[in-house]
């Protein structure tokens, strides 16, 4: 069985599954008081979460992030857009790829690095439904590979 990454909070599984990843991009978030809350107790969902460039400036849509117990009214609404920190040069090379067709940034995970929660986002090419269905048979060609090798040990 594969190790978890220690310090992801949440991983988008579906992503590797639907896109093929070339670029991967460390981003901060701008987030509220309750958010980082909510984050750091782990109740945050990637499974939907786009992230998209507008007005020269990356911003993550329907990142589900619960709201807080102890919040009371200074709750944050759980899918708003939240603003992603990237340098400029990044965001430029971002929307010169974004620009070709089937790309897209899609958010892989997010962690907490040095107090601070961070966003890893990629660019990633949308598969065809044979690439799949491809990928899916060498994974299990490489399962059956593995299993063989353990059972002759």
């Amino acid at each position: 069985m594969a190790k978890k990454d220690s310090n992801a909070i949440a991983t988008n599984r579906k992503a590797s599954h639907d896109f093929f990843i070339e670029e991967t991009y460390e981003a901060g978030m701008v987030l509220k008081g309750t958010e980082i809350k909510s984050i750091r107790a782990g109740r945050v969902n990637l499974k939907d979460a786009f992230a998209r460039i507008s007005n020269g400036e990356a911003y993550v849509h329907n990142m589900h992030i619960s709201p807080y117990e102890q919040g009371n009214q200074f709750n944050h609404e759980p899918t708003r857009a939240r603003k992603l920190l990237l340098h400029k040069s990044e965001i430029n090379k971002l929307i010169g790829k974004t620009q070709q067709k089937g790309y897209s940034l899609v958010p892989l995970k997010i962690y907490i690095k040095n107090g601070v929660a961070k966003l890893l986002i990629g660019l990633g090419k949308g598969k065809k439904k044979y690439d799949k269905r491809e990928d899916l048979k060498q994974k299990a060609m490489k399962r059956d590979v593995e299993r063989a090798l353990k059972d002759n040990y």
